[in-house]
C-alpha cells in the first residue's frame, strides 16, 4: 500500500466504512501504519482532539466514558494524555487517571523512529505517524496495553 491509499482508506474507515459489525481489522490499521509518514516531535506541538479506532481491543469505549477530549504538547518535556472534560464541559488534565502527565520524544518503533508521547508514571507509549497536516494516527504501547497481541489505535484532529 502506498501512502496516498493508506490515507484513503484511513479517510474511509474513520467514515464507517469498516467491517460489517462496525468494527476496523487491526491487520488493516496495521498496513495503514506502515505507509504513513513518521512526524517529529516538535512537529505535532498544539492541542488535539482524540477518538478511536474500534478494533475491539479492551480499551474501546474507556476513554469516552471518562469523557475523553484529546492530547496537549504545549512542549516537548509538557505533555497532556489525558485531557478530558469535568461535569461542566470544561477541559483539564486528567493527571490522577494518567498517573501524572507525558513528554515527547523520538522512539524507534517497529524499525522507525517517530514522535512518541512517554507517559510519566505508567510504562504506556503513544506512538504517532502523519496522516495530513491536521490529523495522526496514533498507537498505544507498553505494559498491559496489549490485548492478545494486539495495540490499541486512535487519532488525533489538531484542535
Amino acid at each position: 500500500m502506498n501512502i496516498d491509499e493508506a490515507r484513503a482508506r484511513f479517510r474511509a474507515l474513520r467514515a464507517g466504512d469498516g467491517a460489517g459489525s462496525g468494527k476496523v481489522d487491526p491487520d488493516e490499521l496495521d498496513a495503514i501504519w506502515v505507509a504513513l509518514e513518521t512526524v517529529r516531535p516538535g512537529e505535532i506541538l498544539g492541542s488535539w482532539q482524540g477518538s478511536e479506532f474500534d478494533t475491539g481491543h479492551r480499551m474501546n469505549g474507556q476513554l469516552g466514558a471518562v469523557r475523553w477530549y484529546g492530547k496537549t504538547f504545549d512542549a516537548l518535556l509538557d505533555a497532556k494524555p489525558l485531557v478530558c472534560r469535568d461535569e461542566a464541559g470544561e477541559l483539564y488534565s486528567n493527571v490522577e487517571l494518567g498517573k501524572g502527565e507525558a513528554s515527547l520524544w523520538d522512539v524507534e518503533f517497529r524499525g522507525e523512529t517517530t514522535a512518541t508521547m512517554v507517559y510519566d508514571g505508567q510504562p504506556i507509549f503513544d506512538h504517532f505517524k502523519k496522516v495530513d497536516d491536521g490529523t495522526l494516527m496514533g498507537i498505544m504501547n507498553g505494559k498491559n496495553v496489549l490485548d492478545d497481541g494486539r495495540h490499541f489505535y486512535f487519532v488525533l484532529d489538531r484542535a
